[in-house]
């Protein structure tokens, strides 16, 4: 199979369509089993208030709730995904995006629940409920995290009001971000290449930075900046209104600033991201060597900083591969850690989960969503690149992530960003290992570079990402910014992450603009780079004892929304909140860089 030939999902078997009866009747019986949710919250009074007995009562209460709560949540996670499985990939479609719009208005009524149940777990207390609850002790952390969400509640009216709003809010913002983003036309000026006479899609000109041909990148880089430069009124507005709102509702709920409910979100402390970001601060020179020692080998001046457009450019000799050697070679990789997690890759291709093809209407970048028991839908542009190769492991590293959290209720498998990100980046670790494993020569240095691509991208530009989204809550408290003011906070975080290892006259301000998790999620940026981190530390444990390591990997993937990160860490020994542990990760990054600039200078 060719890269132009790739395949797209297929979800018939769910329903038919979204205009089928099937689906019809699935969406009518949603809407009866919220009437009865909020009827059975209503006769056991599951709300806040003054602090309550914990009696025989109200622990049968609790358990026909929470098991109501759980089946509901199973309902909702395949209507939603099913779907989002259209809007993310046509959003031209107006049946699909009508659909998405009636489906988020009814489930605010599920949001005014949630925050129901919170007050409510706040005012019997955790503990007290898992002493006498069997249901409760299996949930005990989930509960825990809502007794500490009900701590920054507001007024049940309040949260009722605000679940109303936000739908013509912050949601549809970031609704008018993904449809407006998407449906853009870049054309890109390069001649002598007639695939590229029309205009594409804002994704295949991103791509296009992956390309062999250097006047290719470097036209589509300046294509795309023009076509964020022409849209970026509507974009920055939606920017404004989602971090506005946030603020406004992180302050009434009394947390001290942005940051705070991402932390706990992700069952993080403070303690454990400043190690984390003091460990990273410190290796920023060594992935600026990296990236001159890039700019050198693609011909630029030497001690010049590279170019943004130069970025993901490929180096050595690897030729792209075909959607088919990609696969083969994830599921062999994948095959060397364990049988299961290779028959993963037959699985997910054969029932077709995948929707690889980049195309206008659909969603740029990548993602996996489980949509119904131990089924997943894998959502990437790929492009034939060996970078692209490893977001295929990553995204199906979530895949086998989700079929180990079958066996878990909703509740229980709300896993924190930061820990979510664990079998992904192990799956990545063992692609790139196998791919160094059986590579010499000019293959050597394109596989090494891939990988530092991937990991500068994930320390470098995240941490890029996290000193942006600090600095635009902060002024945003102020008043709404411009575009140009936007770009100003991007341009300035650019230079403190990445420094004299880009050049200052080629970078990229529209950051902002192209990337989603701006528009979704608080701070949904450093929690790929303890992913990252987290991951290459998981790895060297398994390099350590492998037999060891197998027998409670699984295990530990299946628990990731039963505790916080520190807890589920110290099985493996790994202090998080100790920046030693993040510098041995980074050393592991460093190593490379150190191959690459010797790889480099010898080519």
């Amino acid at each position: 199979m060719a890269v132009t030939d790739l395949p797209r999902w297929d979800v018939t078997d769910l329903f038919p369509a979204i205009g089928s009866r099937e689906y019809a009747a699935a969406r009518e019986a949603l809407g009866a089993g919220i009437t009865r949710l909020t009827a059975l919250y209503d006769e056991h009074d599951v709300r806040g208030g003054d602090d309550k007995k914990v009696d025989d009562d109200t622990v049968t209460a609790f358990d026909t709730v929470v098991e109501a709560t759980n089946e509901l949540m199973e309902e909702v996670r395949l209507l939603s995904g099913f779907v989002s499985s259209y809007v993310s990939t046509d959003s031209m479609n107006d049946e699909a995006s009508g659909e998405m719009s009636e489906l988020q208005a009814e489930l605010a009524q599920l949001q005014r629940l949630r925050s129901r149940f919170d007050a409510w777990i706040g005012s019997l207390g955790a503990d007290e409920l898992a002493a006498r609850s069997q249901v409760a002790a299996d949930h005990a952390y989930p509960l825990q995290r809502s007794e500490e969400r009900a701590t920054h509640q507001m007024t049940e009216a309040e949260e009722g009001l605000l679940a109303d709003l936000s739908l013509t809010g912050s949601t549809a913002w970031q609704r008018l971000w993904g449809t407006f983003t998407s449906q853009l036309s870049v054309t890109v000026d390069a001649p002598n290449h007639a695939d590229l006479d029309q205009p594409i899609s804002m994704s295949q000109a991103r791509n296009l930075a992956y390309h062999a041909d250097a006047s290719v990148r470097r036209a589509a880089y300046e294509a795309e900046l023009a076509t964020w430069e022409a849209n970026a009124v509507p974009i920055v507005a939606a920017l404004n209104a989602i971090k506005g709102e946030t603020s406004i509702v992180n302050r009434r709920r009394g947390w001290g600033d942005d940051l705070e409910p991402a932390l706990a979100s992700n069952g993080v402390d403070r303690q454990t991201l400043d190690a984390m970001n003091a460990a990273v601060k410190a290796s920023l020179p060594s992935f600026r060597r990296y990236l001159k020692a890039k700019a050198r080998l693609l011909g630029h001046a030497h001690g010049a900083g590279l170019p943004f457009y130069d970025l993901f450019a490929p180096v050595g000799s690897a030729a792209p591969r075909d959607w088919g050697a990609a696969t083969t070679d994830v599921q062999r990789a994948f095959s060397s850690y364990s049988p299961a997690l290779g028959d993963l890759v037959e699985r997910a291709t054969s029932e077709k989960w995948i929707d690889a093809e980049p195309r206008r209407g659909k969603r740029d970048g990548a993602f996996c969503m489980g949509i119904k028991d131990d089924r997943s839908l894998v959502l990437m542009n790929y492009d034939g690149s060996f970078r692209s190769v490893q977001t295929l492991a990553h995204e199906l590293g979530h895949a086998y992530h989700n079929t180990t959290l079958a066996q878990r209720t909703p509740l229980q498998r709300q896993l924190p960003m930061a820990l979510a990100e664990t079998a992904s980046i192990f799956c990545e670790t063992i692609m790139v290992e196998q791919g160094l494993a059986a590579a010499t020569g000019d293959d050597r240095l394109s596989v090494v570079e891939g990988d530092l691509q991937a990991a500068c991208q994930v320390v470098v530009d995240i941490h890029s990402r996290f000193l942006f989204e600090s600095s635009f809550f902060e002024a945003r408290q102020r008043r709404t910014l411009s575009a140009g003011e936007t770009c100003e906070l991007m341009l300035a975080a650019q230079e403190a992450s990445y420094g004299d290892g880009l050049d200052a006259s080629l970078r990229h301000p529209y950051m902002w603009a192209a990337k989603p998790h701006y528009y979704t999620s608080t701070f949904y940026n450093w929690p790929y780079t303890f992913g990252l981190l987290f991951g290459l530390g998981l790895y060297a444990r398994y390099q350590d004892d492998p037999e060891r390591f197998r027998g409670s990997y699984d295990d530990l993937l299946s628990s990731c929304g039963l505790g916080s990160a520190r807890e589920l860490a110290g099985r493996f020994g790994i202090d998080v909140a100790d920046e030693a542990f993040w510098a041995s990760s980074l050393g592991v990054i460093e190593r490379r860089i150190d191959e690459f600039e010797q790889l480099a200078s010898a080519g």
